[in-house]
Formats: structure tokens, sequence, C-alpha cells
């Protein structure tokens, strides 16, 4: 697990990220268990859009649709969660910027679209947890969630893009694939923990 380094700051939006298959999900909801009186964890965005219908076609045309879609639904859903819960700590199961890594034509072009900036997007969150995906370490990720269709070159390809994104952002924390998948969730958990509660440092609550 590596830190970046970051001043004191103020706690309310967690970013949870990384390539697919790395275990983001599944330690949110575990950490929501415990804290769900003062965290609210906003649900993937991508996963609500496919479940409900919508098509993954891998064609230039359909992937541009997908996560322009992706996007707008995750900031309202951010912006819905934001109002329905404002002394909560959020924790956003993947944020506006990993869009990035699946568009078809680049991160530039992707950000341009959208109308926004790199920058911009990071200035959303607070902090970053990046989970890297079982597939650098060669675990599969075929399992878990139904509609992922990610190849194991795939979903390092996406990893690294999105690393490469997310790691500008000064309070970018790094939890590394580990053999055991057990004790990388539990040190996505021990990194959220620090977060909500504080760990000496002026973090939010409420």
């Amino acid at each position: 697990m590596e830190k970046s380094k970051t001043n004191a700051t103020t706690i309310k939006k967690i970013a949870l990220t990384g390539g697919p298959g790395g275990g983001k999900s599944t330690a949110a909801q575990l950490f929501k268990l415990e804290y769900k009186d003062i965290i609210s964890v906003v649900p993937e965005a991508a996963t609500l859009l496919f479940r409900g219908g919508f098509p993954r076609v891998d064609s230039d045309f359909v992937v541009e649709a997908i996560q322009q879609s992706i996007y707008h639904v995750q900031i309202n859903l951010e912006n819905a969660y934001a109002n329905i819960s404002p002394n909560h700590t959020l924790l956003c199961d993947r944020g506006t910027i990993d869009g990035a890594g699946y568009w078809p034509h680049g991160a530039d072009d992707f950000f341009k679209t959208m109308g926004t900036s790199l920058e911009q997007e990071l200035s959303r969150y607070d902090a970053v947890i990046f989970f890297e995906t079982a597939a650098a370490g060669g675990i599969a990720i075929d399992i878990g969630n139904p509609v992922r269709n990610e190849s194991q070159k795939k979903a390092i390809e996406i990893d690294l893009k999105l690393k490469s994104l997310w790691s500008q952002h000064p309070n970018f924390i790094y939890v590394k694939n580990e053999s055991s998948f057990l004790q990388k969730i539990l040190s996505g958990i021990k990194v959220m923990d620090e977060l909500v509660k504080g760990n000496g440092r002026t973090f939010y609550s409420p």
C-alpha cells in the first residue's frame, strides 16, 4: 500500500477506483456495514446502466455513448447522495475520470468531449484509493460482477491507464494486488478507516 504526500484536508468524498476486478466494490460494502452511520456508498454507474439494459457492444459509437452516459449518471449520483446524506463521507464506487480509461480516442479527447479537464475532475474528490486489478497477479476477474466482460489483458491495460490519470491527485493511495484477495481487501478497508476517522489529521467527521 503506497500513499502520496498530502496536506491536512477535509475528507468528504473518496473515489474508489482501479482496473476491473480490483475488489473496490467488495471493500466498500464491507466498510459500509461497520460505519453505516457516517458513510454512504455511491454505487457504480456503469453497473447500474448495464444491468438496466444498456447495450455493451465493442464499437466506437456504442462505447462513446456508454461512457458519456456513465459520466453524467456518475455526477448526478454523487450529487444525489451528497444531498440525501450531507453529513456522511461518500465512498464513490468509481469516479468521473474512469471513462477516460475506456474511451476509444484517448483521455484528452474524453475530457474535451465531456467539456471538462482532468484537473477539474480530480478536484471533485478529496482522496483517491486505487485498487490494482487482480489480473495483474494472474487472478481471474470474471467472477463477482455479471456485467464484467474484460479479458485479463484488457483489465491490466485499463488499470495502467487509470493509474496514470488518478495518480496525479494530491491524496492518491495505491492498494497493490496481493496473492491473498482477503488481505488486499483488508488493506483497502484500513485505508478507508484512516481517511474517514482521521488518523491524526484534519479529516471530515459529521
